[in-house]
């Protein structure tokens, strides 16, 4: 037997259920299915502001998405790899700190 029934979660995410009583008593299973609109598209508020709410996709600067791409292309092999690499935190905070 499967019954089905809409309910509103409260602020307080507590629920009381009225079970008709044509349902026998006993263990039973009960299943969650949030509505499409009450499922956000970023669990993160503040992230949810740059996603796409077409593609469900962060929204990025031109600039983000052409080095999203050349770094993408590197690790394909499509370009020529000018990636730095280092063994360590120290090595690269060194670098960092140079003028080079």
């Amino acid at each position: 037997m499967t019954i089905t029934q809409t309910v509103v979660i409260p602020a307080d995410h507590r629920l009381v259920i009225d079970v008709p009583r044509e349902v026998p008593s006993g263990r039973v299973i009960l299943s969650y299915t949030a509505s499409p609109e009450a499922v956000p598209l970023h669990p993160c508020p503040i992230c949810a502001e740059n996603i796409d709410p077409e593609t469900g996709n962060p929204r990025y600067n031109a600039e983000t998405r052409a080095g999203m791409q050349e770094v993408n292309a590197m690790l394909a092999g499509n370009t020529a790899n000018t990636l730095k690499q280092f063994n360590s935190l120290e090595e690269m905070l060194e670098d960092l700190d140079s003028d080079n």
